[in-house]
């Protein structure tokens, strides 16, 4: 055999080694630590780890209405499309106490 191939045997075996070593130790250290987190009564917070939640965001409140018709007394907040009661014309009309 190759002295090539005898190296990479030997990198594959202490690859082995090394992986169950770490797996061994990591198990070692899970266990030491949620026996401390137990013992103290840690929380989430308290070691800095902040819970993700997923999903959708929560709904943001709509805006404060900015212009009213006057026949109607409808509003509108000045985003998206503007209703047809506005649309096209001098929007200062419109405007509620400012």
């Amino acid at each position: 055999m190759s002295q090539y191939l005898e190296l990479k045997a030997q990198i594959s075996k202490l690859q082995a080694q090394a992986d169950r070593v770490r797996q061994d130790e990591v198990q070692a250290v899970v266990a030491k630590i949620r026996q401390q987190i137990v013992e103290y009564g840690l929380t989430a917070q308290d070691l800095g780890l902040s819970l993700i939640k997923r999903g959708r965001p929560p709904k943001k409140e709509p805006l404060p209405p900015m212009y009213q018709d006057p026949k109607s007394g409808a509003t509108w907040n000045g985003r998206g499309k503007p209703p047809n009661w506005i649309a096209g014309k001098n929007r200062e009309r419109f405007l509620i106490g400012r």
